[in-house]
């Protein structure tokens, strides 16, 4: 009987994405920079900094460009 609140077990795909393309690099099969070889274990979280900044900027220019202007008219 298994208990459906323990965690999954296993590498997942980025993980076997990763020992894969350590397996070729390390038997010169492809001659990618590290930091490709790395990439399936870093690539997610880039990713989602990168859209969290995005949205961070947008949201921050939609509440400057929101704000109705100060100027007082004489």
């Amino acid at each position: 009987m298994s208990d459906s609140n323990s965690a999954s077990s296993g590498i997942g795909f980025g993980g076997f994405l990763f020992l894969v393309f350590l397996v070729l690099k390390l038997t010169e099969v492809i001659n990618w920079s590290w930091w490709w070889v790395t990439a399936p274990l870093w690539g997610g979280t880039a990713i989602l900094l990168a859209f969290l900044i995005i949205v961070g900027v947008i949201a921050v220019l939609c509440s400057i460009l929101s704000k109705p202007s100060k100027k007082r008219y004489r």
